[in-house]
């Protein structure tokens, strides 16, 4: 355990003091993520994560070679398969975050990179399907190859929030090392074996990477990163059924024989989900399977008002509780594993629907109070001109006045500003309790004049 310990932190350690220089390298060459209208992110972003994490799992297993205890795994090329392979779609993820490659020279690329380790050995022996059922060759090579390219591109579709693929393929990473680890241990006298060996390095450079990718993220591992990490955990299924037959895990006393075929699909639960609904849903709506969208599992947590960390918390959760839960089955009688799952179902559950979510939960968009509240605070000023409304049945006849007078009922009519009229008569006060009882504003305006008419010589 020891030395897989070692091979994790070495990992970890050359991942995490390479990725800044990844982040300077992206930048220089223009490998930056562009905001995109399905993206969360709201600046743009270095990519070429990848290729930092890279360099810690080839140097983990470049030092694990110098170990004695690793020496059986060491005795034939497959890890230097792993590497070249892994080496390959890496580069090919490069190409792809510099020039975005079409869907078709992506998926070729893969076939090709996977095809390379069937070819070499690193393939699905059997399929333990109650019991031992061993296909052809050619079939065997075929099914190989198509389930790392399904699991290269399921990692790929659930990179949509930062630091969700690096932690559920850490997550993943560790279920398989558990259950390698101690399958191997308990049917081997040498209980080295390359998929524990695989299976550190990759959780070791997940998590040296995470503290550069977590919200908020400062480089993202773009395709380079995650059709490597698809890969390696492709690779870790490959080697777990080639090491360890079948017949020899039905005599086992800590699984059943069945247990091989399901915890792949169970720590891959949650990304197989969500590429299987992203290719019936786009089908359906008449697009291309690879044509992106905003409908993934992570656009629905935050459309759930969850905020970004915690989505990306509660999905970990989720990929914890199935692939762990399934390992269980390896470390305790089924009675237990199944409480043990079935609680950790419920409380996953309570987190994702639970109360404990945000205010885009309810519908009520988080803005809309101050916006909807602006045209209200206008209101009392479009209703302070209906307070001349009964002043306007004086100044109703008027309407034959002359300019004089109709200045004058202008000022009248102003509650704010009185004004003065252009004959030159004296200010007349615009309140209405100033003015005499009983007599209107034309018999007031009448007896002025009368008066003026007397008093000349």
């Amino acid at each position: 355990m020891k030395a897989y310990v070692f091979v994790l932190l070495v990992a970890a350690l050359v991942t995490y003091l390479t990725t800044g220089a990844a982040r300077r390298l992206a930048r220089r060459i223009g490998a930056i993520t562009p905001v995109r209208e399905r993206d969360v992110h709201t600046v743009p972003i270095p990519r070429l994560g990848g290729v930092a994490m890279y360099l810690g799992i080839g140097f983990a297993l470049l030092t694990a070679s110098q170990i004695p205890f690793f020496d059986p795994i060491f005795k034939n090329q497959a890890v230097y398969i792993v590497l070249l392979s892994a080496g390959a779609v890496c580069l090919l993820g490069v190409f792809d975050d510099l020039w975005q490659l079409d869907a078709v020279t992506k998926l070729a690329g893969q076939a090709l990179a996977s095809g390379l380790m069937a070819w070499q050995g690193i393939q699905l022996v059997s399929l333990p399907i109650f019991g031992t059922f061993i296909p052809s060759q050619g079939v065997l090579i075929v099914l190989t190859v198509v389930a790392i390219v399904v699991t290269i591109n399921a990692v790929n579709f659930v990179d949509g929030l930062d630091g969700l693929a690096a932690g559920i393929v850490a997550i993943a990473g560790s279920a398989f090392f558990v259950y390698s680890y101690l399958l191997t241990k308990s049917s081997q006298d040498q209980y080295s074996s390359l998929a524990s060996l695989i299976a550190a390095a990759l959780v070791g450079a997940c998590v040296g990477f995470l503290p550069h990718n977590f919200n908020p993220a400062r480089i993202f591992m773009g395709d380079s990163g995650s059709m490597l990490i698809g890969l390696l955990l492709a690779t870790c299924t490959m080697a777990i059924t080639g090491q360890v037959q079948p017949s020899v895990l039905a005599e086992s006393k800590i699984a059943p024989a069945f247990l091989p075929l399901l915890l792949p699909l169970a720590v891959l639960a949650l990304p197989l989900i969500d590429l299987g609904l992203a290719v019936i849903r786009r089908t359906r709506a008449g697009k291309m399977p690879w044509q992106p969208d905003k409908m993934h599992l992570h656009h629905r947590m935050l459309g759930l008002g969850h905020s970004h960390a915690r989505a990306v918390l509660i999905l970990y959760f989720w990929t914890a509780t199935v692939g762990f839960g399934v390992a269980m089955f390896a470390l305790v009688p089924p009675k237990p594993a199944l409480l043990f799952a079935g609680l950790a179902m419920v409380a996953a559950l309570l987190l994702t629907i639970g109360p404990w979510r945000g205010r885009r939960a309810t519908g009520v968009p988080q803005r809309a109070e101050p916006q909807n509240a602006e045209p209200q605070s206008a209101e009392p000023q479009n209703a302070e001109p209906q307070s001349a409304e009964p002043q306007s049945a004086d100044s109703a006849p008027q309407s034959s006045s002359t300019p004089s007078e109709s200045s004058v009922l202008s000022g009248l009519s102003t509650p704010v500003k009185p004004r003065v009229p252009a004959s030159g008569m004296a200010e007349v006060p615009n309140s209405a309790e100033t003015r005499p009882r009983g007599l209107g504003l034309t018999e007031i305006q009448d007896e002025t004049e009368m008066n003026s008419r007397m008093r000349r010589p």
